[in-house]
């Protein structure tokens, strides 16, 4: 049973990892394309300027950030019904990431806890 509860303490470990990094990377993602936005703006290059616009950087998306992209959202798939009606990827993100850090994070380690205190 003490083993039992180590695996699970250490997959919710990893499950909020996952999540965690996954919501920093969207962090990190947005908020570039909003400074780029906002200094594109500035320029008078924005949507109604003079100057033509510059062309995005292409994404550089390895392999690494796919997966945490792709594990994030297996983990955060079951409260998607939650912020369906949201449009803002904020929500959807922030909202995902919390439910799925108190799930897997505190009822998890909860669990973890009361298994080794059982045995």
């Amino acid at each position: 049973m003490a083993i039992a509860a180590t695996l699970l303490r250490l997959a919710s470990r990893v499950a909020c990892l996952i999540v965690i990094v996954a919501f920093a990377i969207f962090a990190v993602e947005q908020t570039d394309k909003a400074s780029a936005h906002q200094q594109n703006a500035l320029k008078g290059t924005g949507i109604g300027g003079s100057a033509p616009q510059l062309a995005e950087k292409p994404k550089h998306e390895g392999t690494v950030h796919n997966a945490i992209d792709e594990a994030a959202k297996a983990l955060t798939s079951p409260f998607s019904s939650v912020t369906s009606n949201s449009s803002s990827q904020w929500v959807v993100r922030g909202v995902g990431t919390a439910l799925a850090l108190l799930v897997y994070g505190v009822a998890l380690g909860y669990l973890a806890r009361m298994m080794r205190i059982r045995v």
